[in-house]
């Protein structure tokens, strides 16, 4: 529903709050007259981006966590967390409350109770105003970013990571089974065989780096092939059983029928795997779709992208931003990479990756659940 309709469902009490909010001059006591002053003064294009531009960087991040949801109705408990995960420093005041930020946003008419029985506990965004959040932060977003021209060198992987999960397939059953570690992990030999049959060539991980979070494997394998492995164990392609690696059924299936991955279901995986540590990554990867439509430059897009990202561990927003995702996203194929002369490092969407990020959406609690393996410092799916 819209706004207008949301209005109409609320209880003259609301109304006044939401017309004392903007400062409504009307007749208090005639529910039509304050619905009528609340259209014509909160939808006013300069009052709207008023109250956008006066947020707090906490609003935006809950604000955020809204925009990209296609839903419409929120439990308390799902609003508080996400009020919760806007706030990134550790708590210094016990006056704190994330239910004030919720109650704002209500004086704002921006949320509202839901009128019937069933959903009268859940809270409402209404759409018009979804769209208008979007259409003004992006407004704001832009003019903070600096755009360039076509780079003469850019890396464009396309679909190089859906040919490379088959080539990891064939090699297992070419070798028909691999040892592994105590840790479970390939030897040397046969992990240095495997990346020099990839489209892109990566680094063995040097031991004593720190490195996990990003999943199962991601201590034992450089990034793009420990997300390759992780994927073909969680669509259950390859299996460990006895210190041994194996095709399934499954994975033997997809060789012999020259079946190749679905990209859009890949990147599904890579959303749901890097939630754990990156909670607001589908919001993140939105904005870059949505602001990386021409040659952009990395620098001017990570200041825009960092605020809205929260360190984890010992990675920085920053790295988070350029490794975890922007380097991640090209491996997928969703954004070329290039370089340019005077401002280093650019990046802009691929027609491919505007199709798979605009048609694709995880909802927010679907993620690969992993837990510490203490005894051999690595995560693991969680089988339930």
């Amino acid at each position: 529903m819209n706004l207008a309709d949301m209005l109409s469902y609320a209880d003259i009490h609301e109304l006044g709050r939401i017309a004392h909010t903007y400062e409504c001059e009307c007749n208090g006591h005639s529910k039509n007259e304050l619905i009528q002053s609340i259209l014509s003064t909160a939808l006013r294009r300069e009052i709207f981006e008023k109250h956008i531009q006066g947020l707090a960087l906490e609003d935006i991040r809950f604000l955020n966590s809204l925009l990209f949801d296609p839903r419409n109705a929120f439990s308390i408990e799902e609003l508080v967390a996400r009020v919760q995960q806007s706030r990134f420093q550790k708590e210094d005041s016990e006056e704190w409350n994330p239910r004030d930020m919720i109650i704002k946003f209500k004086k704002l008419g921006w949320l509202f109770n839901g009128y019937s029985q069933q959903t009268k506990f859940l809270f409402h965004v209404p759409q018009d105003l979804k769209r208008r959040f979007s259409d003004v932060l992006t407004g704001q977003f832009k003019q903070s970013l600096k755009t360039t021209n076509e780079p003469n060198v850019y890396r464009d992987e396309q679909l190089l990571i859906v040919d490379d999960i088959f080539h990891f397939l064939t090699y297992i059953s070419q070798e028909q089974e691999i040892p592994l570690t105590a840790e479970g992990s390939m030897y040397k030999r046969q992990l240095q065989q495997i990346l020099n049959r990839l489209s892109v060539q990566e680094e063995m991980v040097s031991k004593g780096t720190w490195r996990f979070g990003y999943g199962r494997m991601f201590k034992e394998y450089p990034n793009r092939f420990s997300f390759i492995y992780d994927y073909c164990y969680y669509r259950q392609l390859i299996s460990e059983h006895s210190q041994t690696l194996r095709l399934t059924e499954e994975g033997k299936a997809r060789l012999v029928d020259g079946k190749k991955e679905n990209l859009a279901e890949v990147y599904k995986f890579w959303l749901r795997l890097y939630k754990n540590p990156i909670p607001n990554v589908q919001s993140i990867v939105a904005w870059i779709d949505r602001l990386s439509g021409q040659w952009v430059t990395m620098a001017s897009l990570g200041e825009v992208l960092c605020k809205l990202v929260k360190p984890f561990y010992y990675d920085s927003s920053e790295s988070i931003v350029e490794q975890r995702i922007l380097q991640m996203m090209m491996h997928l194929g969703l954004i070329r990479i290039g370089e340019d002369q005077e401002n280093g490092a650019v990046i802009q969407v691929t027609k491919i990756g505007k199709k798979v990020i605009q048609g694709t959406f995880v909802a927010e609690e679907d993620k690969v659940v992993l837990f510490l393996d203490k005894e051999s410092t690595r995560f693991k799916e969680d089988v339930k």
